[in-house]
């Protein structure tokens, strides 16, 4: 069904949807992922921000890009909750769809790579909490571009 909605003129709405399902899970899987994977698991996290980093600042979006999907789907993947890791091909898709639809900056702001960064590092310590804090930094840009470019049809609908 999901899949269907994202080739459909619904795409949007269910870019958006999945976000919000991303606000509420990807928090809690730095924490998991900071306090159960493995040393060597965690470690993998600071290579990725960095090549963020790299290609962000460079205007690379399609290697930024995977780079991004590649650093979510692992928090998902090593977090120690099967159902989170389920959701790492939808984080994809939503982070695919986030830049097809025009809702990823040119650039990458300089918070966002910092704000991986700070994710990477907390998950590496083995510091849940500075980990979740940190990945809620991160959604806090990603909530500000939905709601600036929310659906019409959800303005006009209330909650």
């Amino acid at each position: 069904l999901i899949d269907w909605r994202l080739h459909s003129t619904n795409r949007e709405a269910q870019i958006y949807s999945l976000t919000q399902l991303r606000l509420a899970v990807e928090p809690a899987s730095a924490e998991g992922t900071a306090r159960s994977a493995s040393v060597h698991t965690r470690a993998k996290l600071l290579p990725l921000a960095s090549e963020m980093r790299r290609t962000g600042e460079a205007g690379l979006l399609t290697e930024f890009l995977a780079y991004d999907i590649e650093f979510h789907s692992l928090l998902l993947r090593s977090c120690g909750n099967e159902l989170f890791a389920a959701l790492a091909d939808l984080v994809a898709v939503v982070l695919q769809g986030r830049t097809e639809l025009g809702l990823m900056p040119a650039q990458p702001k300089p918070e966002a790579l910092a704000g991986h960064e700070a994710v990477a590092e907390a998950v590496f310590r083995g510091d849940p909490d500075g980990a979740r804090i940190a990945m809620e930094g991160v959604l806090q840009e990603v909530h500000e571009a939905f709601s600036e470019a929310e659906p019409e049809h959800l303005k006009s609908n209330p909650r």
